[in-house]
């Protein structure tokens, strides 16, 4: 009903002569926020049914987002993990102990993407403070992270 509701409000504003909605917030209808709308129904068009992909092409002239306007992905908390846990390996095998100031920053290249020819991009990670809420919170780790950061050379104590 929503998704209707807002097709039909920016369907009238476009028949007054207006300009399509693009931004969030410039145009608000009848509580409804035209601009958000268009959004959303750019970037999850892959969402929409057949029906729904011709109506906002054909009647609205709405297109799909190109792929330089869609957000990235979100890291996951397992992702988070991951990545802090590669930094704690590559600051324990450059400098042998994990005794981290709890300001230094450390620096990783991961992959993205998939198969072959992956972009590489650095990572900046504020390695020093994770580690020292690592040893906090050791009685709520898990027993396969607290063998992992064990297996580096953490010291709990």
């Amino acid at each position: 009903m929503t998704w209707q509701r807002c097709f039909h409000l920016v369907r009238m504003h476009l028949d007054a002569g207006e300009a399509l909605p693009t931004e969030a917030g410039y145009l608000v209808r009848q509580g409804e926020d035209l601009g958000r709308w268009v959004q959303s129904v750019r970037l999850g068009w892959d969402q929409l049914t057949t029906v729904q992909q011709w109506m906002c092409e054909q009647v609205l002239g709405i297109e799909p987002a190109g792929e330089g306007e869609k957000p990235k992905p979100r890291t996951s908390q397992a992702q988070k993990w991951g990545m802090h846990l590669a930094a704690a390996r590559q600051f324990y095998e450059r400098e042998w102990h994990l005794k981290v100031p709890r300001k230094h920053v450390e620096t990783i290249t991961v992959s993205q993407g998939g198969g072959e020819g992956q972009e590489q991009r650095d990572v900046v990670l504020r390695l020093g403070s994770w580690v020292s809420n690592q040893r906090s919170r050791d009685a709520t780790l898990t027993s396969e992270r607290v063998e992992q950061l064990s297996a580096i050379g953490m010291r709990w104590t």
